[in-house]
């Protein structure tokens, strides 16, 4: 069939032939002069899920790339220079005052703070010291300045051990001070250690210097059932204010009560505690789970009042604990700074304080004692000297010790399995039969001292007569 006739059969043929020619010619007439689309989108602003993937069949697709710095877009309308900005024509006069107002109030707390700075630093004592002890053992235990402290006689507090020489020693260049056990033989036989005849005794009470062991049914006498240590320094160095530290390291075993303190050199006010203690560090042998505190665990106490019955201690006695170790397992050093205004104990360092006692008022009246004691009318001791820190107000020495049970309440009744009852006449015989629960416990029983070193505070007055 020829093209005219096919034309009349079919006029759709001829309107896509005739609209096909309408589209070249004016696609010819809009791209004269250019090769692009005027109303295609740029191909490199086109990403790649925008192209038609049918129109690239059986072909790569290549893309282009945005030429470097070319912006998605930009407008033509605003030039630039042409923008208004009428703020920064003309700036408010008060303006410059948003930004010196906080520059004057930064300067204004930097001078504040470093006045007050400058004023705690300036109100802060500085006492010049003088040395009086530098003990490092090198010379071993001097005599001139050690004092062994031989006795059996619980040193007022029902202790359970026997100080002898043998038990404090220097070894690897550290004070040893260590509990082991009474001879059996003195223990399980009648048997007698008296001191007094031969001549080792430091005391001059016979309690103290004598004991013996009865076999005899019902009765609880026996010698100590265990051996320690104690040494002093009353005739080798003493101060009247001062600064003392004792590095050393705490023991391990149940039952153990090592004691770093200090008493007065005379007893100026009278017996004990009207002439006071004062008690760096003091600790127990077992281990941290026990509820009063174990050897993870110091106390510093000042001891003072007008009769054993009316101890102030409680109202200057405070704990410190180890931090994620014990005093037992590394050396510490426990301090002591004291003046005429202020007394206070450290661990390791001064930031480090354990007992803070400020000399303000007179230790009378912050004792508030009762003014009649088992029907005798209590009496001042210290009242008379004018001074807000009577009894801390002579020299003291100082004490290093391990000690072995006791029975005046350093260890409570009934905690922890106590093997013995404070009150019991039978206490000490107690003990030492339950030697087999405790004595495995006793893994390093003893006290370590690596150094001590003592300075009086020497201002100019400290050394005045009393």
């Amino acid at each position: 069939m020829d093209g005219d006739r096919r034309e009349e059969l079919d006029p759709r043929a001829s309107g896509r032939q005739l609209d096909s020619g309408v589209e070249s010619r004016a696609s010819q007439r809009t791209n004269e002069g250019t090769n692009e689309n005027p109303f295609a989108s740029p191909n490199g602003t086109r990403p790649p899920s925008s192209h038609d993937a049918a129109s690239h069949a059986g072909a790569p697709i290549q893309y282009e790339a945005m030429p470097r710095g070319q912006r998605y877009f930009h407008s033509r309308r605003v030039r630039k220079g042409e923008v208004e900005k009428p703020w920064a024509l003309k700036k408010h006069p008060k303006e410059k005052w948003v930004t010196i107002i906080p520059i004057i109030g930064v300067l204004v707390g930097l001078g504040i703070s470093g006045f007050l700075i400058w004023d705690g630093i300036r109100s802060v004592v500085q006492h010049k010291y003088c040395l009086v002890l530098d003990e490092d053992w090198s010379q071993g235990i001097r005599d001139n300045v050690w004092q062994h402290e031989i006795q059996l006689g619980g040193f007022g507090n029902g202790e359970f051990q026997q100080t002898t020489k043998e038990n404090a020693y220097v070894e690897n260049g550290q004070l040893v001070i260590k509990a082991t056990l009474q001879d059996d033989k003195l223990l399980l036989s009648d048997s007698k250690i008296d001191l007094l005849s031969s001549g080792e005794c430091t005391s001059t009470s016979f309690q103290n210097c004598v004991a013996a062991t009865n076999t005899s049914a019902g009765n609880s006498s026996i010698v100590p059932p265990v051996l320690s240590a104690r040494l002093n320094t009353r005739l080798g160095a003493s101060i009247k204010y001062g600064r003392v530290e004792v590095t050393a390291r705490m023991p391990e075993g149940d039952w153990l009560w090592p004691a770093i303190w200090m008493m007065p050199v005379n007893n100026t006010y009278g017996e004990w505690p009207q002439s006071g203690e004062i008690d760096l560090a003091e600790s127990r042998g077992n281990n941290y789970t026990y509820p009063q505190g174990g050897n993870d665990i110091i106390s510093s106490a000042l001891h003072w009042g007008p009769s054993s019955a009316s101890d102030a201690f409680w109202r200057t006695n405070v704990k410190r604990q180890a931090l994620h170790t014990t005093f037992a397992n590394k050396f510490h050093t426990f301090g002591l700074e004291w003046s005429e205004k202020y007394l206070f104990t450290y661990v390791d360092s001064r930031l480090l304080q354990v007992l803070y006692t400020n000399f303000n008022k007179p230790l009378w009246q912050r004792g508030n004692f009762p003014q009649v004691e088992n029907g005798t009318r209590t009496i001042d001791p210290w009242g008379h000297t004018g001074r807000l820190n009577t009894p801390f107000d002579q020299k003291f020495y100082l004490i290093l010790n391990v000690a072995v049970g006791g029975t005046n309440g350093w260890f409570e009744d009934q905690v922890m399995g106590k093997p013995w009852v404070d009150g019991s006449a039978n206490a000490k015989k107690d003990f030492w039969q339950a030697k087999d629960q405790w004595y495995p416990t006793w893994t390093r029983p003893q006290m370590e001292v690596q150094k001590v070193v003592m300075w009086q505070q020497c201002d100019g007055h400290e050394l005045d007569e009393l």
